[in-house]
Order: C-alpha cells, then structure tokens, then sequence
C-alpha cells in the first residue's frame, strides 16, 4: 500500500503516462473506451476535455457546463481555460480531487450535483470529467443519478456501467450509500 502522503506526488507522476494511455487506448481498433458517453439528456462523461475537443462537445452536445474533478495541474496545459470556456458561453465548476486514490468529497458531490441540475432545468448539458472519465467523474455522475432518480448506488452504477463499461468507482458501496443518506436527509 502506498502512504498516503505519497499519493499526490505519484498521481503526478503517473499523470501524463496514464493520459497517454487513455489516448493510445481510445484510438484502437474496435476500442469501446470513448472520449465521452452521453449518460441522459443532462450529463456527458468523459475524459479530459483536450482543447482540440471543446468546440465539438459545445456544438454537438449542448455542453453549457463542466465539472472538472482534477486538479489544477492536471488541465493547465492540455485544456481549456475558464476564460475560454466562457468565451463559449459555457460555465465552469472545478471539484479538485487527487487522481488514482481520490474520492470526492460529500460537500463535493452535492456542488456537483446541484450545479448539473441547474443546467439539467435550462435543457443544457454538462461535461463532467477527470483525467479518463472512468472514477472520480464517474463518482459524481453516480451521485447525480442517486439524487436524481432516488436509486441506490449500485443502481446507478449499473446504469453508467451499461453505457461507458470501463468506469471503476472505487469504495463505491461506503461512499455512495453515504451520500444517497445525506442527499435523502436533506430532502425530508
């Protein structure tokens, strides 16, 4: 097991060789690994959204929102800016979490949630993603559906898995049931 201290020293580390592995992956032949999925009529998820990529998800997909779940190093030079964001009349939200070992935190769910739900209401969508699209996005799009649709974790789960199957959600049973109680206390 790797001390925790280690942890985002190494996710820096791994970052860039993990991104091209994401690429290199996504461009094989009969890959079903794609830089994004549409998950409903609200949420996208995906992978980091390289510059060369923005325009399409604003045009194509009526992307008006991003969640961002990195962290500020992992989309300074790839992605993006803000600023450039909303040059494109699109609104940003960053949810910074440490990638390979990060889980977003309850505070960061609920943001989360409630700023897709915002732009569910306009009849926009919102690109939520991390470095590959498959955890700590993956996460908050769980979330979303459990607020949403009143599901159980593993509900949601299932549904993403069905569409983007390579996502992994780590510590999925503690930390999903425990954001469905907090969202299920809220709303009583």
């Amino acid at each position: 097991m790797i001390p925790a201290a280690l942890s985002p020293g190494l996710a820096r580390l791994l970052f860039y060789p993990t991104l091209l592995y994401t690429l290199v992956r996504e461009q094989l032949p009969g890959s079903r690994r794609p830089w994004f999925s549409r998950i409903d009529r609200a949420v996208v998820l995906g992978a980091l959204p390289l510059r060369g990529r923005c325009r399409q998800l604003v045009e194509e997909e009526n992307v008006r929102g991003v969640v961002t779940m990195n962290e500020e190093y992992e989309t300074r030079f790839l992605c993006c800016s803000p600023q450039e964001w909303k040059a494109m009349g699109v609104e940003c939200l960053r949810l910074s979490t440490v990638d390979l070992i990060g889980v977003p935190s309850l505070e960061n769910l609920q943001k989360g949630v409630q700023f897709v739900l915002k732009h569910r209401e306009c009849g926009n969508s919102v690109y939520v993603h991390c470095k590959a699209g498959r955890s700590r996005s993956a996460t908050m799009v769980a979330a979303y559906l459990i607020q949403l649709h009143q599901w159980t974790p593993q509900e949601a789960i299932d549904t993403i898995a069905k569409i983007r199957p390579h996502i992994i959600i780590h510590q999925k049973q503690y930390f999903l049931h425990k954001y469905r109680d907090k969202t299920t206390l809220l709303s009583q």
